[in-house]
């Protein structure tokens, strides 16, 4: 059983990632001006480049990479999350990281105008922790506060209050339109020299994530039995709680505010290869990926040439995937 649960993880990883290149294929060639596979050849290896290659290769391409790196980043993130506080209803977005990750840019914004990419991921990573640090310490003040939806209503408060401080910010600085971008979220405007910054922490944050997939799936099950095994619960605790806080803030800084990615796309997953979360990350990074490049697709082609905020359309659906997941206790797929 053991040599037959990898042979048939690969055979599930590969059909995912067939469908991630389609995807990507898909987001590529549809929008306000339909393009053809003739223009991303163009776009990618021409010299000679037409309008449509043009617009490929300056607006779409770095666009549908951040898609499917900020889908990655969140999927693992709640994965991780979900793990780690053994609580389905864990999300960066609900438990406050993206909130305070939003916060943190406004400051920047208002503040610190020329900070620059770097500057604001920074911030962003900073934001995220203070907002998750907020999160729990209110849900830990009594005994029991870290049940599933205590902490959520911690998590709500807080980033409402996060929120507001970040509105507040722009409003009283003068700088409300572009913080407002930032709380609404979306993939316009994203440029190559933000990917080249921020991809790299995404993409080694998510490989150090793979690595410590072992010891996740043991904290996940009981933290007694992982500490009777011999592992070091705090220091790996530590180690994700690192890794979640520069998957959500980079995550931010890239795209802005997206809430319920992480949240979804675990459980989702989970009904594909089951609890083990040396194939639930590689997975979820796979599935979330094409998740956000699809709810890309559609924002970009439901009323074209005018533009669906691909945020609107996230929580179109995951506010009712959140609601059936609380009814049935977080055992959506069982």
């Amino acid at each position: 059983m053991t040599q037959r649960k990898p042979i048939r993880f690969f055979y599930k990883c590969s059909i995912g990632i067939l469908l991630l290149i389609c995807m990507f294929i898909i987001s590529i060639i549809f929008g306000a001006l339909d393009t053809t596979i003739k223009d991303i050849w163009l776009a990618l290896f021409s010299n000679t480049k037409t309008e449509a290659a043009t617009i490929i290769h300056d607006i779409r391409l770095p666009r549908e990479i951040a898609a499917v790196f900020v889908g990655a980043a969140l999927a693992v993130s709640g994965a991780i999350m979900q793990g780690m506080t053994r609580n389905p209803l864990a999300d960066p977005g609900l438990f406050g990281l993206t909130a305070g990750a939003n916060a943190a840019l406004a400051i920047v914004i208002a503040l610190f105008p020329s900070l620059g990419t770097f500057g604001m991921m920074v911030a962003s990573f900073i934001g995220a922790a203070v907002g998750a640090f907020l999160v729990f310490g209110i849900a830990s003040t009594k005994k029991g506060g870290f049940s599933p939806f205590r902490i959520v209503l911690a998590g709500a408060a807080v980033s409402a209050f996060l929120f507001a401080i970040a509105e507040g910010i722009g409003i009283y600085f003068k700088v409300y339109k572009e913080v407002s971008m930032w709380t609404a979220g979306g993939l316009i405007g994203t440029t190559w020299s933000q990917l080249q910054i921020i991809v790299p922490f995404i993409v080694i944050s998510i490989v150090i994530a793979f690595l410590l997939s072992k010891q996740l799936t043991i904290l996940s099950l009981n933290e007694e039995v992982a500490i009777g095994l011999g592992q070091k619960t705090i220091i790996v605790k530590v180690m994700l709680f690192i890794l979640i806080t520069i998957l959500t803030g980079a995550a931010v800084a890239l795209v802005g505010n997206m809430v319920f990615i992480g949240l979804m796309i675990p459980h989702i997953v989970r009904a594909i290869v089951g609890t083990d979360y040396r194939f639930i990350l590689p997975m979820s990074a796979i599935v979330g990926a094409i998740f956000m490049l699809l709810a890309d697709t559609i924002g970009r082609t439901m009323y074209a040439p005018l533009e669906t905020p691909v945020a609107a359309i996230i929580a179109i659906l995951g506010l009712p995937f959140f609601l059936v997941i609380v009814h049935k206790g977080g055992k959506v797929f069982s």
